[in-house]
């Protein structure tokens, strides 16, 4: 593939924002796929089953099963039962959860900012707006 294909671009600046902020993550307990699911939860306007937190990541039923579990034995999230459908849980963050989510949440700013330096304020800008217009959600 050549080095200038966008698949690999993009790649590569995922990488590099993940490398700056794992060390960060890791201080916290958490890694970044865990953020992304605490944030998806906090961010939805009603509880969310998991199936669903599933699909709003692009994660299969079986990660996400796994990432619950682990946020869950460590007080982060807690499982509910749905008020419209018993046979399905709503997960929701506890208060150690949301606190750990707040500081992981300034850890992911501060990395970002690093990744996006070399563009200045303005092409940061820009760069963000492009990306929004081109996710699939």
């Amino acid at each position: 593939m050549p080095p200038d294909r966008l698949v690999f671009l993009l790649k590569r600046a995922q990488v590099r924002v993940s490398d700056l902020a794992e060390p960060g993550l890791a201080a916290l307990g958490v890694d970044g796929r865990e953020f992304a699911v605490l944030s998806v939860f906090a961010a939805a306007p009603e509880p969310l089953s998991q199936r669903d937190a599933a699909a709003l990541l692009m994660i299969d039923r079986t990660t996400m099963v796994a990432l619950v579990d682990g946020l869950e034995r460590r007080g982060l999230v807690e499982r509910r039962g749905h008020p419209a459908d018993r046979r399905k849980n709503t997960l929701v963050l506890t208060a150690e959860g949301t606190a750990v989510l707040e500081r992981a949440d300034a850890v992911a700013a501060e990395a970002e900012a690093q990744f996006l330096a070399p563009l200045g304020p303005d092409r940061a800008d820009e760069f963000r707006s492009a990306l929004q217009l081109l996710r699939p959600y």
